[in-house]
Order: structure tokens, then C-alpha cells, then sequence
């Protein structure tokens, strides 16, 4: 077996690895880099960018079949999907994005890749399969995460599905039952239903796209609901029938059903592959799902030169947090002993649903938790129904709730569904980050005729509920919203 004496080794050569890899090696060049499937990513393999790809091919056929209300009419029985084509492009382009981050990794020295397995054999050796053993001053755990499997699909053999595997079709099946209402399952289930295939979309718990406003949940359920045949809240029971299909018996709020697919989707979440890197051989800190636990601000586990990022860290499985993250836990590997606080950002997320879901900063749920009296709050709205641009272009539907600090007046978060809420999001990411107050954002310059003017108004409905300094309801201080 191979020895290596290495200053930095990083676990994982996706999103965050890759950048924690970067990052280490600025300190030094005695860094390796293991890897025990492909580079490439997830976001770029079969996350974020082939999924984009399906949802703009599902737009453009989406908008070919509603131009009516314009006064453009057009034959509808010759707008055709040729699933070979869609999925074609798909995997071309994806491909070509899969490329740039290879080309990025073929640039790194040879001798610093190692493909393999890797586990812990104790806190500073790392055995890669049979073939390398590395014993290291600093680690780095970037192992990302894997999607959930409940026990009683397994038996669907080859009919069980996850994103991975959609991405990898040579055409379009007829239908597909996805399970799981959250990002992925309603951006693939929205997708694939509006480029033709029968699609059916069930949850737990009535959830959808990971809302926590219950106003801005009930729009959502509104206005998908018009469009996709759902059930959020079911119970149900999964076999293969005797030809072969996946065939679902649901029951939910006194009514049942049944819906027979090609494929069931499993999009119920995802785990952090943290649970087969021989973390048993450690004593080190973990939480509830056995994940390491991190200071957000260093990436620095309970053990001082053990640092994790990314999807493995448990904390905001998103590409630009795990980039972030990446980068935080190599500049502290890389520079150890000396520990430092990274930058982290003000939360954005978004679902490319149409429309879209957006939240910015805390969530409702959390600004919950984290004001324990409400009357703290002060919350503006706007319904996207009479929105001025958002009905000239018919695609008024949707809701935003924006959150404000009592007393302040600081601006502490928002949840949205609806037009272009993927750029609103930025707009009000940046003003969290910026930590500014909701007079401060009414200041800022609104154009006209745009869909940004909605956000205005629920700017200007939230300042209206606002006690500035000594005129708050009550004394805010035990509860800030940093």
C-alpha cells in the first residue's frame, strides 16, 4: 500500500472539495485531493444546470400552448415534443458544463488526484480503498450527499428513479409518480408535466417547495394545484403492477385514488454521505443525523484540524453555500493553526418553478423561532393578481410576505411565490446583507412599468406597521434579528 505524507487532504471533489482544494493550496502545495466517483459536480452533472435545461424546453412548449390571450393563435395539434430532441439538448449542454469544472481539474498537478474510497483509520490518516494510505496534518470533509431511499421502494427495481437517472434518458417516458414536494421534485414534476407527461406529485405533512408562510403556502397550493395534479398530505402504498408500472394507491382527507407511472421519483431529500467515511474510528462531535458538527463561520469540526463543507456539512445544501463553505474550511486548513471567519452571506434560495419561489434571509418559520413575541414583527405583503407588468404579461399569480424588525425597522427577511421572484430575491439579499431598514430599501429607485414595483408595495405596506425606536410594542432586545 501506497504511503503519502500530505499537509492537506481534502475528502471529495465536488462543489465545495474542489474549492477547498483551491483555496489550501494557496498555502501550500503538499494538498491531495480525493475523489471516489467523478468530478464534475452535482450542480453541473444533475442538479442545478440540467435541470434548467428541462424547465426551459418545458417553458417554451408551456408558452406555445397558452399565446390564445394575446390574440395569437396557433395550432395546437402541431406543437409536437420529440423527447429524443429535448433530452438531446439536455445532455449536450450539460455535458459542455460538465466540461469547464473537468478542465478546472485536469489543471491541478496529476499526482494530487487520487480516485477512490476514502475513510478515516484514525484523526489524521485517511486509507483511499486498498491502494493509499495518507496521513495528514489537516483534513477536509467535502463528501456531498446522496438522494433518500425509503425501504418499501426498493422493490420497484429499475422503475425507481432519481434525478440522476433523469438525466441520463435517451427520450421522454408517458408518466412519472414523483414523491416529494420539495425544490426538486416540484421543479422536475412541473417540468416533465408540461412537456407531456402525465405526472402525479405526492407529499407528507402538506409542505410545498420548502414554504413556511402559510399565507404565501396557501397561494402557492392555489396556483400549482390549478396546473398539477397533487396530493401533499397522503398516505399511500407502492408496487409493481402485472405489466410492470409502478402503481400508487393514495388516500388523503376522506378521498382515494390510484395513478399508475412508468417511474416513481424519489425527491423526498437528500442525505450527507457522511456515514461511510469511518467516522465510527473518530470521537468526534455529530449531530442527530450522525454529520459532524461545524462552527458556520471556520467549517472547524470538534476536532481542531478536522474541517467539513458543502452538502456533507449538513447546514444549506445549496451550490453557492457549498462554494462558500469550500472556500472557508481550505483557507483555515491551509493555514492552520491560524483559524479565521469566512464570509457568509445572507440566505437567498430559489425554486425555478413557474412561478417561482424565492426566500430571502429568515424564512417565517424562523422568524418565528427567533422572535419569540410576534409582536416584534411587522410583516408587509402584495398579491401578484393585479400586479401592473405582472398581468400585461399574464403571468400575474403569486404572493410575497416581507419581515421587518419593531423598533429598527430592520429588514429580516421575505418569502415569495410568483413572476421573476429569482431577481426580487437578489434585490432583497443584497438589502439583508447590507442590514438595511425598510425605509432605507423605499429610498432605493423603483422603475416603471416593472414587476419590482410589487416588491414596493410590500415595502410601503410593512413601513406602514412599523414603531420606530421608543414606540415599539414591547422591548425587542431579547430577541434580535441578526
Amino acid at each position: 500500500m501506497k504511503q503519502i505524507q500530505a499537509d492537506v487532504v481534502v475528502i471529495g471533489g465536488g462543489t465545495a472539495g474542489m474549492g477547498a482544494f483551491r483555496t489550501a493550496r494557496q498555502h501550500t502545495d503538499n494538498v491531495y485531493l480525493i475523489e471516489s466517483d467523478v468530478f464534475g459536480t452535482t450542480c453541473a452533472r444533475v442538479g442545478c444546470m440540467p435541470s434548467k435545461l428541462l424547465i426551459a424546453a418545458a417553458e417554451a412548449r408551456h408558452h406555445a400552448l397558452h399565446t390564445d390571450p394575446f390574440g395569437i393563435h396557433l395550432d395546437k395539434n402541431s406543437i409536437e415534443v420529440n423527447g429524443e430532441e429535448v433530452m438531446n439538448r439536455v445532455k449536450s449542454e450539460r455535458d459542455r458544463f460538465v466540461g469547464f469544472v473537468i478542465s478546472d481539474v485536469e489543471e491541478w498537478p496529476a499526482d494530487k488526484r487520487i480516485m477512490g474510497a476514502a475513510k478515516f483509520i484514525d484523526e489524521h490518516t485517511v486509507q483511499i480503498d486498498d491502494h493509499t494510505q495518507i496521513k495528514a496534518d489537516r483534513i477536509v470533509i467535502a463528501t456531498g450527499s446522496r438522494p433518500v431511499i425509503l425501504p418499501q421502494w426498493q422493490s420497484l427495481g429499475d422503475k425507481l428513479i432519481i434525478n440522476d437517472d433523469v438525466f441520463s434518458w435517451n427520450t421522454l417516458p408517458e408518466s412519472v409518480a414523483v414523491f416529494g414536494p420539495g425544490v426538486i421534485g416540484l421543479e422536475l414534476g412541473q417540468a416533465l408535466h408540461r412537456l407531456g407527461v402525465r405526472v402525479h406529485i405526492f407529499g407528507l405533512g402538506g409542505m410545498l417547495g420548502g414554504i413556511s408562510d402559510p399565507v404565501v403556502l396557501k397561494e402557492a397550493k392555489a396556483v400549482f394545484g390549478e396546473e398539477l395534479a397533487m396530493n401533499l398530505d397522503a398516505k399511500t402504498e407502492v408496487k409493481l403492477n402485472s405489466e410492470g408500472k409502478v402503481e400508487v394507491q393514495w388516500s388523503e382527507a376522506g378521498e382515494s385514488g390510484s395513478f399508475t407511472a412508468d417511474y416513481l421519483l424519489a425527491a423526498v431529500g437528500r442525505k450527507p454521505n457522511t456515514d461511510n467515511i469511518g467516522l465510527d474510528n473518530l470521537n468526534i462531535e455529530r449531530d442527530e443525523r450522525g454529520v459532524p458538527k461545524a462552527n458556520p463561520l471556520t467549517m472547524q469540526t470538534s476536532i481542531p484540524h478536522i474541517f467539513i463543507a458543502g452538502d456533507a456539512s449538513n447546514q444549506l445544501p445549496l451550490l453557492h453555500e457549498a462554494s462558500d463553505q469550500g472556500k472557508i474550511a481550505g483557507e483555515n486548513a491551509g493555514a492552520y493553526p491560524a483559524i479565521s471567519n469566512g464570509l457568509r452571506r445572507s440566505t437567498i434560495g430559489v425554486v425555478f418553478t413557474s412561478p417561482q419561489i424565492a426566500a430571502i434571509g429568515l424564512k417565517f418559520a424562523q422568524v418565528q423561532e427567533r422572535y419569540k413575541n410576534m409582536e416584534c414583527v411587522a410583516i408587509g405583503e402584495v398579491s401578484f393578481r393585479n400586479q401592473g407588468r405582472s398581468r400585461v404579461m399574464l403571468v400575474n399569480q403569486g404572493h410575497m410576505r416581507v419581515y421587518a424588525e419593531q423598533g429598527t425597522g430592520l429588514f429580516i427577511g421575505a418569502e415569495i411565490v410568483g413572476p421573476a421572484a429569482e431577481h426580487l430575491a437578489h434585490l432583497l439579499a443584497w438589502a439583508h446583507q447590507q442590514k438595511m431598514t425598510i425605509a432605507e430599501m423605499l429610498d432605493m429607485p423603483f422603475y416603471h412599468p416593472v414587476i419590482e414595483e410589487g416588491l414596493r408595495t410590500a415595502l410601503r405596506d410593512v413601513n406602514s406597521k412599523l414603531k420606530l425606536g421608543h414606540a415599539a410594542p414591547i422591548d425587542c432586545s431579547e430577541c434580535p434579528g441578526d
